[in-house]
């Protein structure tokens, strides 16, 4: 598994270069292995080293830590999410057993900032749900009357008053939730990165090549050595079926965004000077739009099946027209040039939108498959399943395990068939919103 990323998102570009990186270059061993560095490996083996401090714990990556889909999102900490298709009460029990799962996972994220202080520009400025078309009001609405019988504060926005508090006339209609978190993705994972216990040892730029349990030792074959190891955590999120876990469960999703340059205190004013904020499509494939607390526009506008292990520069280049055509619909008054930056990204996929926490043998376990919300999910899941690892229990255990489980995925070539038509139907939806 060689994932090769582009090395232009704007949120890594932001950070200062590590220089302390390790590569596999003989054989190892260990009473722990955790595959994949991003929130949930990172949180795993930090929750590892403190219930095993004794212990010889190892966490691998195929790239640099943290610079996969953990620094590479829109950097939303979310409370609720909208295109679940709850429509009966037996499915608002389902929603509300998700919405328990996003509270954990911001409790844990709010958590782990305070005991390190950690400045991630956490701002807890809620999140917008918005559409330009007005028809989408009666959607927000009966979204509004479900999170209110849940007990989430929220409030319904017209056209005059989001142009004042976003900057752009494009939104007709949107729904404010109260409860979201804006935060620096790439902030954030990096301080997880850098307050690594001291049993844990960190190698980089290392991919699994293959891996297989004989008796109760598990052996892992990289290009320059090999890991045996007693227990193994998977958690490589998008990468997941490439590995073999959990093949029929989930699916990756290669996403793209751009963010612009800081705007200059002229074109700011220009747009009205407003607070930082975070819009949310209210149809599946419509764009995601952020302004940032130093005055840059964040689009994310694409979704598509596609090799997930690399983006070609060309390739890249073409969703990144996009992404200025989105960022002009909304800003016709800025100048065209001002994009930075552009960049690709992986999410993990179920057909039914759950996450995955399980073990499959008594000494391998996985955690993933977030849906998008890989920030506050993942790193709660990281946390969790290494307590479930260890054969202890919590309160959030039981939580996580009261969700619906991933349903069963039709086999290939049927399944990329049907992603990719029901991603061509919500994006003639949303092609407005694009």
């Amino acid at each position: 598994m060689e994932v090769t990323n582009d090395n232009t998102c704007g949120w890594i570009k932001d950070l200062i270069p590590r220089t302390n990186i390790e590569t596999l270059k003989s054989n190892d061993d260990c009473d722990w292995l955790v595959i994949g560095a991003g929130y949930t490996g990172l949180s795993a083996a930090r929750k590892l080293a403190q219930l095993h401090p004794n212990q010889k714990i190892i966490l691998v990556d195929a790239q640099l830590a943290g610079e996969g889909a953990s620094s590479r999102n829109s950097g939303y900490l979310v409370d609720t999410t909208l295109n679940d298709g709850f429509t009966s009460n037996k499915e608002l029990e389902s929603y509300k057993k998700k919405t328990d799962i996003y509270d954990l996972g911001i409790n844990i994220v709010k958590k782990f900032i305070n005991e390190h202080q950690v400045d991630c520009d956490w701002n807890e400025c809620g999140k917008y749900f918005a559409s330009s078309k007005v028809i989408d009001q009666e959607v927000l609405a009966n979204f509004s009357n479900t999170l209110s019988k849940l007990g989430f504060e929220n409030n319904l926005f017209f056209k005059s008053d989001l142009s004042k508090k976003l900057g752009t006339s494009f939104y007709n209609v949107a729904l404010h939730t109260k409860g979201g978190i804006l935060l620096h993705p790439g902030k954030l994972v990096r301080a997880m990165i850098d307050v690594l216990p001291n049993n844990v040892i960190l190698y980089e730029n290392t991919s699994l090549l293959s891996w297989n349990k004989n008796k109760d030792n598990i052996s892992c074959k990289f290009k320059n050595g090999k890991i045996t190891t007693n227990k193994i955590i998977f958690a490589t999120n998008g990468f997941l079926k490439s590995l073999g876990i959990k093949r029929n469960y989930n699916f990756p999703i290669t996403l793209t965004a751009s963010m612009t340059r800081p705007l200059n205190d002229n074109e700011y004013e220009l747009i009205g000077k407003p607070k930082e904020w975070g819009v949310l499509p209210v149809r599946p494939m419509g764009a995601t739009i952020r302004m940032t607390k130093d005055r840059r526009i964040l689009i994310r506008n694409t979704a598509e099946v596609h090799n997930p292990f690399k983006m070609i520069k060309s390739e890249l280049d073409k969703r990144s027209i996009n992404q200025k055509i989105g960022i002009k619909k909304r800003f016709p008054q800025l100048p065209d040039n001002i994009v930075q930056s552009s960049w690709s990204g992986i999410v993990s996929r179920t057909r039914n939108s759950s996450q995955i926490f399980d073990k499959i043998d008594k000494n391998i376990f996985v955690a993933g498959c977030y849906n998008g919300s890989g920030i506050g999910v993942g790193t709660l899941f990281g946390e969790q399943i290494a307590i479930k690892a260890s054969n202890e229990n919590s309160d959030e255990i039981k939580t996580i395990e009261a969700r619906s489980k991933p349903t069963w995925l039709p086999p290939q070539p049927f399944l990329n068939l049907g992603v990719k038509t029901r991603l061509l139907y919500e994006r003639l939806r949303a092609k407005t919103e694009i």
